[in-house]
């Protein structure tokens, strides 16, 4: 599948919008070198090596990109041209740092990307004489509220990963391995939409009780529970990632009660989200169902992450996040209960915060199915 990107003015519009957050920071100019956050603001998906690559985005002027000569062509499918963005393009035996910071003027606070690695980083320091800081605050804010744009991606995501799971009981069955299940699953998130399988997550009965497991040899047997936890990124970059537990055969009685203590966790947080609630509230929402069941013990991780062009991201649903939800902040609602060594269970969406209150992007039923 062939990589795309959105309309230059899109790119445009995030690049003036970093470099109003940078003002508002107190930065003189963000460095962002490739990774996802050069992905959001560029379209391009260029990789780091030991020559530095990197868009400059001062908080007064016009952005630019320094560049290896003989990397240009790693730009050529991104919003650069388009966008009539400067590139300065340097050879072997020139200082691209030097170059990075030429025009800014005086730079007494740099912002630097996550992605940077120290390889670029500490030279970066020497050509400015200054301690270089991360630029999470202005490139978290960018890209945790998403643009129209990115929520018609990221429903696109959604509702590729949900034909997959319409899908299971081609594959899903006794006698099978979960690397076997594993392998069809992979296959037929490309098949369904989406540039590559990310990951795929088949935890069949004590395996249930790892939220973590991948794949293994084990036989899925019947009477038991499996975990399906799967996503990867469309063309366009932004990721799905769904999680369903499925019965395979008629499964004990017990697991069908906390089963459905779980769904009630689950759909209490997915109400709860708005505009202004808290992250945490949205967390404590999942928790407090369980709680009132006795299972609170056995929700072990967060109730959900960020997802856009990385699978995890901000904003994180968790106790302690008082960041109050704004409207195009997309994120995981994914409750689980774990009981180890017999079996565990989760159930995932993705949800995007809408004026009115919330629009989950996965479609299909909670329910236990049973295959």
């Amino acid at each position: 599948m062939a990589e795309q990107r959105f309309a230059a003015s899109v790119y445009s519009s995030r690049l003036e919008r970093a470099a109003e957050l940078a003002r508002d920071s107190g930065l003189d100019a963000v460095v962002v070198t490739p990774g996802p956050d050069f992905q959001y603001l560029l379209g391009s998906r260029a990789a780091t090596f030991e020559r530095l690559t990197a868009l400059v985005v001062p908080a007064q002027g016009e952005p630019f990109v320094v560049v290896p000569r003989m990397e240009l062509a790693a730009l050529r499918a991104s919003a650069v041209g388009e966008a009539g963005i400067e590139l300065r393009d340097w050879v072997d035996g020139d200082d691209p740092y030097a170059l990075a910071l030429t025009g800014l003027g005086v730079v007494r606070r740099l912002g630097v990307s996550e992605a940077t690695p120290a390889l670029h980083t500490v030279p970066l320091a020497t050509s400015a004489d200054t301690a270089p800081e991360l630029a999470t605050p202005v490139l978290r804010r960018l890209r945790m509220v998403k643009d129209a744009a990115e929520i018609v991606a990221l429903r696109e995501a959604g509702a590729a990963i949900d034909r997959v799971h319409a899908r299971m009981g081609e594959w899903l069955r006794v006698g099978r391995t979960e690397r076997e299940v594993g392998a069809d699953i992979a296959a037929a998130i490309v098949q369904e939409g989406h540039a590559e399988a990310d990951f795929v997550i088949v935890a069949s009965g004590p395996n249930g009780a790892d939220p973590h497991h991948e794949v293994s040899d084990r036989v899925i047997a019947g009477g038991e529970a499996v975990v399906v936890d799967i996503g990867g990124p469309t063309a366009l970059g932004y990721n799905s990632d769904s999680t369903r537990t499925y019965a395979v055969g008629e499964v004990p009685v017990g697991i069908r009660d906390a089963y459905a203590a779980l769904e009630r966790a689950q759909q209490s947080a997915v109400d709860a989200v708005r505009p202004g609630v808290t992250a945490e509230s949205v967390d404590a929402a999942a928790r407090d169902v369980l709680a009132e069941v006795g299972l609170a013990d056995r929700f072990i991780h967060r109730t959900g992450h960020g997802i856009g062009l990385s699978v995890h991201e901000e904003p994180y649903i968790v106790a302690g996040n008082t960041l109050q939800l704004e409207p195009g902040m997309a994120f995981s609602i994914e409750p689980g209960i774990y009981f180890p060594g017999e079996w565990g269970a989760r159930i995932e969406d993705i949800v995007v915060v809408t004026d009115g209150g919330v629009e989950p992007l996965n479609l299909r039923p909670h329910s236990l199915a049973q295959l």
